[in-house]
């Protein structure tokens, strides 16, 4: 299986290691208890020292923050809560100085309520040019009282809020998230301003949310459903354990609400706006879609750069299924001549440590399955605190504030964005000059889990994910050879370098496998013996 040719000419991202700063939780300098911008900056050198190569921001913008900065009401500024336009120069021109690339969010299907054209067309009358922007339309039933179609929102409930003149808004999210209506010009016309607003002030590339979603079908028909099936709009969150919406998602067999083929002609228009661009300027979808040739599509030449993988975050513990995931990867983008990106974490998953079981068994199977990733080629995406082992955090009910715990009452993404631990001893564990808890409290037990303890230690979860990523940037060939060695073990030949990965109960003898013995980075300490390959570990050897 081979990516496309890896001359030095190669745009950057195409074999990148992208670190996730969830605003809110990466690092306060204002002492509220809320992460922001001049927080992130302080911390740039932390992430050029840990070895990536850019740096994705969740939104930032001017916001309500009913979800956290997914409700955007002005694209092209600052939420106070997070600083000012002047504090996103400083971090893009500090970034830049540190040698580190700066790829921004952008939440394309859909604005806040709060956003000027939403409040223009609740004043407006049905039928006017400011509703057009978004999806108005008259209810079913006795004097329209039923929402216009069956459509759930993937916050839960219905996916349609009426207003006082009678008129239901679509909204695939929070009833504050109301979705654009793409089929209107004006809204593309609005988001290419946004493109070059940002491209103009330096950002390197744009991670797209909800992808495929910005097109609907047309007819805003019913959505079928089937026996075996529970209605919806696509969105189950599990992470392989766990039953809780909008995390990670389901497909359906029927969704007139996703992945529409006129959504690829938006991200055409943006391929061109940023092909004006000089530094090879980027994106990434989030979409998820139906099968790998459905995600391939996202990526072909005149599109998107990349797409999110999920095939293997959301993968059991298994190395027949993580070889099917690597091998449908490559079958998918071989068409489209593109390459893959690999992510096992973000801020709408169950962190990998816990999803993998949790404790020593859930961090060596992460430690592993994380060492495994890297030794692939394309881009690898890591979700901030991952690199020091964190759990998904058990977030009280009092101090839930996931949109999807409002409307649904499952618990929701809250665990995974718990504030990071810097140092100290208790919270908040230096992620701000406060002394109270931020904004989701953190637990008692983080004092050696913080970057300062883990710095101290070489056998830590930091020193760890420092020495891989390093050793990644030996491999540069971007053919790669899958192995069959035994039922329980993944392998496959990159270069001169074999990736192995047990995810058996027992170790394995990779000399017996007829496999190479020298190692060149492991998963963890003790996990190679000789040539005994430890249960849940992973080793490059050569």
């Amino acid at each position: 299986m081979t990516l496309n040719d890896p001359s030095p000419t190669r745009e950057w991202w195409r074999d990148a290691v992208i670190y996730q700063v969830y605003v809110r939780s990466f690092a306060d300098s204002d002492g509220d208890g809320v992460g922001d911008l001049p927080g992130i900056t302080a911390r740039l050198p932390y992430l050029r020292d840990l070895g990536v190569d850019a740096v994705w921001l969740t939104p930032f913008y001017t916001s309500p923050q009913k979800d956290h900065g997914y409700d955007v009401a002005d694209y092209t500024d600052v939420e106070p809560l997070f600083g000012t336009l002047a504090d996103a120069d400083a971090l893009l021109t500090t970034a830049h100085d540190l040698g580190l690339r700066v790829v921004v969010d952008l939440v394309p299907n859909h604005s806040s309520s709060a956003h000027e054209w939403f409040q223009a067309a609740l004043a407006a009358a049905p039928g006017s040019p400011e509703r057009a922007r978004y999806l108005f339309r008259d209810g079913r039933g006795p004097e329209g009282a039923e929402p216009p179609n069956n459509w759930v929102s993937v916050f839960g409930g219905p996916a349609w809020t009426r207003v006082e003149d009678g008129q239901w808004y679509l909204h695939l999210f929070d009833s504050s998230q109301p979705d654009f209506d793409w089929r209107n010009p004006e809204v593309g016309d609005l988001f290419e301003g946004v493109l070059r607003f940002w491209l103009d002030r330096g950002v390197d590339g744009f991670r797209v949310d909800v992808a495929h979603g910005l097109v609907k079908e047309a007819s805003l028909r019913d959505q079928i459903v089937g026996e075996d099936e529970l209605p919806g709009s696509g969105a189950d969150v599990n992470g392989t354990q766990n039953t809780d919406r909008s995390m990670v998602e389901r497909t359906l067999r029927d969704e007139p609400m996703w992945d529409q083929p006129e959504v690829h002609e938006v991200y055409r228009r943006w391929h061109r706006v940023l092909a004006e661009y000089p530094g090879d300027r980027m994106t990434v979808a989030e979409a998820w879609t139906q099968t790998p040739e459905s995600m391939a599509r996202f990526v072909r030449s005149d599109e998107m750069s990349q797409s999110f993988n999920f095939a293997w975050l959301v993968s059991p513990w298994s190395a027949s299924a993580f070889a099917a995931v690597i091998t449908d990867t490559f079958a998918a983008l071989a068409d489209v001549h593109a390459d893959p990106t690999w992510v096992l974490s973000n801020h709408d998953v169950i962190r990998h440590v816990t999803r993998y079981g949790g404790g020593e068994q859930g961090l060596a199977r992460a430690r592993a399955a994380t060492l495994t990733m890297l030794g692939l080629p394309g881009s690898s995406y890591l979700y901030q605190g991952e690199e020091l082992g964190l759990e998904q955090v058990d977030v009280a009910p009092q101090f839930r504030q996931d949109p999807s715990w409002f409307r649904t009452g499952e618990v929701g993404r809250d665990g995974c964005r718990v504030p990071i631990p810097w140092s100290g001893e208790q919270a908040p564990y230096g992620f701000g000059p406060g002394a109270d808890q931020p904004w989701l409290p953190q637990p008692d037990d983080w004092a050696g889990l913080t970057v300062a303890a883990q710095l101290e230690d070489p056998d830590s979860t930091l020193a760890f994910y420092r020495r891989a990523l390093a050793a990644r940037r030996e491999l540069t060939g971007t053919r790669i050879e899958m192995l069959t060695p035994a039922e329980d073990v993944l392998a496959f030949r990159r270069d001169d370098v074999v990736v192995v990965l047990n995810c058996g109960s027992t170790p394995v003898d990779l000399a017996a496998l007829g496999l190479p013995t020298t190692p060149l980075a492991t998963s963890g300490p003790g996990v190679l013996s000789g040539s005994t390959l430890a249960a849940d570990g992973a080793v490059w050897v050569r």
